[in-house]
């Protein structure tokens, strides 16, 4: 069965461009984000690599570590290294799991036989610090990711884990947010002293509470 939102993360042990990674080791108490590549040496790949490379530093501020995997070994993947660099301008700046035989993609449900029987979708897991399963994305191989998109998610789910909100659409970082239905207007006033809106009995906005 697929892994599903409040499920566990499956813990790992496997071999990376920066040695040994034990999962929830190297997550600690972080927030983590472990995506899939196809392919070693293949052009959307390459493109993605650079980019969460570019990004990290926005990982860091929230954080959140970063996790690469593709069914390729560590060698393969060291070799690419440089390609990724000179395509990209951007250096690798965090690990890259290397999984020939398989063992993490069949853990996390990363490949789709009726896509390709051997090689990785592109997945997206976002895992909380309680190791459980926030978010999972899944594009097909043809179809680069929007990390920008990612990061958005990870604003909100930081935010609604500590706050009785959630986000409307196409939320960003200090945009008004949603107090929840079940919070009383006279509790809401407790809550949420920068006072609230109402659109509706059962939508009602707030400035972000945690700015």
């Amino acid at each position: 069965m697929a892994l599903q939102l409040g499920d566990a993360a499956p813990d790992f042990t496997a071999e990376s461009t920066e040695g040994t990674i034990h999962l929830y080791d190297y997550l600690g108490d972080s927030w983590g984000v472990l995506f899939s590549h196809p392919k070693d040496f293949t052009p959307v790949c390459t493109t993605e690599l650079g980019e969460v490379a570019k990004l990290k530093g926005e990982f860091d501020k929230r954080n959140t570590k970063v996790l690469g995997l593709s069914v390729d070994s560590v060698e393969s993947h060291n070799g690419w290294v440089g390609d990724i660099k000179d395509a990209t301008g951007q250096a690798l700046n965090y690990p890259l799991i290397g999984d020939p035989d398989h063992e993490v993609s069949n853990l996390y449900g990363m490949i789709h036989p009726n896509a390709n029987n051997t090689l990785t979708v592109r997945s997206v897991f976002i895992i909380g610090p309680d190791k459980k399963i926030k978010l999972t994305i899944t594009y097909p191989a043809s179809t680069g990711r929007n990390f920008q998109e990612i990061l958005r998610v990870l604003d909100s789910l930081q935010l609604t884990s500590g706050y009785q909100v959630s986000t409307p659409v196409n939320w960003t970082e200090g945009e008004d947010v949603i107090i929840a239905p079940a919070i009383s207007d006279d509790d809401a006033k407790e809550k949420f002293p920068k006072g609230f809106r109402t659109v509706k009995p059962y939508l009602r906005y707030t400035p972000q509470p945690n700015r």
